[in-house]
């Protein structure tokens, strides 16, 4: 039995890694070649430039082409000072050419290394060999500046194969073009790499710290939703209890109604039995459709869920734990639906638990006030005292917070006082019918 092999099998493992190595070679320097890629603006939202004024600060994204042009009048002055007398047509090219290819990684930076690489030797041949061979000064000095400039605006695999392509050059013009002078090609391939290598060493800095940020700005918005996700989950858990817990009443009710009036009417009977179906109805409903938001492993409380009513009972315990807190209640003291009660005191539960550890030693308020549409709050601390250390957070705390309220169609403020404390404020609106239906429950 014979095995047929491919072209691609049969070849050695050595010719593929040289035809890998080629094909590298010809994405990074012969792809797209001629195309035009202007060199962007600098970012100065971000470093130094952006303490600058406004003023400056628009003009300051243009440096990076600024620092290119004067690279490129360096080169050419470097060209002009080897002419000590009136400089010719000819040495004003020679003096010229290269600057221009400098200018040109602005625009066209692949094409401007080979256009360095090209005009060596024929730049080489105007100087009359006065200042080495191959390249001659201004050749030399802008062909560093082309390594650079272009290492900078592309991939670090580049810098190696335009380091490959100068010395593949240097041994060429050393062999084929050589006029028997000294040689600078050395000192060109040293020179070159210390200054691909720096220029590399930073881009993957920079890429690293780019990926890394990206990363952290995701992380931060997913942990920002998954908590969001987690107060949804929770408040849907305390609503579940609360709605579930009344409507079993109306449904015992409904169906104890009939029993308690002599001789009731079939109409009236019927009507409780459709309250009581109704809500039982109603009740399973809600329960599959609230009930999918509990963990395998919750368990409804106990006790019953708190209100403000038990807010003395908390700045009690909050007190204990060595925060000095005052707590004051304006308006006319009312009963409000479970749901604001419950959320309520969430918000002030958070807020406190905030102050004990974000701000330690530091004195706390605690405003709730009935006004006329809702229920406002307010929890202002001072800044932190003593010589415990605040404990960091995330903001996952405000984050519930403004979604209890949110919820509730209120509004909510968050936000660090004039002497460095923090205050959260919040109003929650609380119609008439909401308040009658809180009395009745």
């Amino acid at each position: 039995m014979t095995q047929t092999q491919s072209p691609e099998t049969s070849r050695s493992p050595e010719f593929r890694l040289v035809q890998v190595a080629l094909g590298g070679l010809r994405q990074e320097l012969f792809h797209d070649a001629f195309a035009y890629r202007p060199l962007p603006r600098m970012d100065v939202n971000s470093g130094p430039t952006r303490f600058l004024p406004e003023r400056i600060r628009a003009y300051a994204g243009l440096l990076p082409h600024a620092v290119v042009a004067f690279a490129a009048l360096i080169v050419f002055m470097v060209g002009l000072a080897r002419y000590s007398g009136a400089i010719g047509p000819i040495g004003l090219v020679s003096a010229l050419a290269p600057a221009v290819i400098v200018l040109l990684t602005l625009v066209r930076p692949v094409l401007s290394f080979w256009a360095s690489l090209g005009t060596t030797p024929f730049i080489g041949y105007l100087s009359g060999f006065l200042s080495g061979w191959p390249w001659a000064a201004n050749s030399f000095a802008a062909h560093l500046v082309v390594l650079a400039v272009v290492a900078a605006r592309t991939r670090p695999r580049t810098a190696v194969w335009m380091w490959v392509g100068t010395a593949g050059y240097a041994v060429f013009a050393e062999t084929f073009l050589g006029m028997g002078s000294g040689t600078d090609a050395i000192p060109m391939l040293f020179v070159a790499a210390l200054v691909l290598l720096t220029v590399t060493v930073f881009q993957v800095r920079r890429q690293a710290t780019r990926e890394v940020t990206a990363q952290q700005t995701v992380t931060a918005q997913e942990r920002s939703k998954r908590t969001l996700l987690e107060e949804r989950t929770t408040i849907a858990r305390e609503l579940h209890d609360v709605v579930a817990h009344h409507m079993s009443v109306v449904a015992i009710q409904a169906e104890a109604a009939p029993y308690r009036v002599e001789n009731p009417p079939p109409e009236l009977e019927q009507a409780f039995l459709t309250i009581r179906e109704n809500a039982v109805a109603a009740l399973t409903e809600l329960r599959r459709i609230l009930g999918v938001v509990r963990a395998e492993d919750y368990e409804a409380p106990d006790a019953p869920q708190p209100t403000l009513a038990d807010l003395d009972a908390l700045v009690g315990n909050v007190r204990e734990a060595g925060l000095d807190v005052e707590k004051t209640v304006t308006g006319a003291v009312r009963e409000l639906p479970q749901g604001v009660e419950l959320s309520a005191y969430r918000i002030v539960q958070e807020a406190l638990s905030n102050v004990l550890r974000h701000a330690p030693g530091a004195a706390a308020k605690v405003e709730v006030s009935y006004v006329l549409g809702g229920l406002g709050l307010r929890v202002a601390n001072g800044p932190a005292r003593g010589l415990v250390k605040p404990s960091p957070g995330a903001g996952h705390g405000i984050t519930g917070m403004r979604e209890r309220v949110t919820m509730l169609g209120g509004e909510m403020t968050a936000e660090v006082t004039d002497d460095g404390g923090y205050e959260v404020t919040a109003f929650v609106p609380v119609s008439r019918e909401d308040i009658r239906e809180g009395a009745g429950q």
